[in-house]
């Protein structure tokens, strides 16, 4: 079987390192790390990689998204997941615009990036036929959808009553879907500040009590993930 090869564009070296490293683990190629737009256009047009990291904020004046949209009107099979250290709606419509296939929040971790490498590599509909070509609906397990627009939980056409901090715990799991996202980021995301465990499980249980209790998963050691329709 051949390997992935694998392009990162990165203008932290330090981050562009670590992950090299982690992808290099899996068995990948990791043939080139790149630090602007520019340069990310020309190589990838040229070598057609497998999977492509891009980094969103670069060092030129071409940001990740713009190289993405390019890369993608030669390279159409390449995979590309972007790394961000935020999310929110003009980020999902970047990953729309570009054919993005999936992304990483900041700082994220080895579990996360394995995760991710193996969701788009082996599943083609997981992000780009859910979640862009069908932005406003994300399908998750046993019946529930997330309506990304409104901000809204359904089950069976029906509002599934979670609150202001409960919706925003769903937002950001339903956005990446299968993915573990770690205590930290969703503190900060939910609340803008890291809170105790005591706080997080609490609101954890109160979501599980509304919904199915296998919705969000507690991935041990990495945060929490909630899983998408199979």
């Amino acid at each position: 079987m051949n390997k992935l090869k694998i392009i990162i564009v990165e203008d932290e070296l330090i981050a562009a390192e670590f992950l090299k490293e982690i992808l290099e683990e899996t068995g990948a190629d990791v043939v080139e790390i790149i630090d602007t737009g520019k340069e990310a256009i020309e190589v990838c047009n040229k070598i057609k990689p497998d999977v492509i990291f891009m980094d969103v904020m670069l060092s030129d004046r071409i940001s990740g998204c713009e190289a993405a949209i390019e890369i993608y009107q030669y390279s159409p099979e390449s995979k590309i997941i972007f790394l961000t250290a935020y999310i929110d709606e003009e980020m999902i419509d970047y990953a729309a615009q570009s054919n993005a296939v999936s992304y990483l929040t900041k700082p994220y971790n080895k579990a996360q990036i394995i995760a991710t490498l193996k969701l788009v590599t082996t599943r083609r509909d997981s992000f780009q036929n859910k979640s862009v070509k069908k932005i406003n609906k994300i399908y998750l397990k046993n019946g529930y959808v997330y309506l990304t627009q409104e901000n809204r939980l359904l089950k069976n056409n029906k509002e599934v009553e979670l609150g202001k901090t409960g919706l925003k715990l769903i937002e950001l799991l339903s956005k990446q879907p299968n993915i573990s996202i770690s205590n930290v980021q969703i503190s900060i995301y939910v609340w803008g500040k890291e809170v105790n465990d005591k706080t997080l499980r609490s609101l954890m249980f109160r979501i599980r009590t509304a919904t199915d209790s296998e919705l969000v998963k507690n991935v041990s050691g990495t945060g929490y993930m909630i899983q998408s329709e199979v």
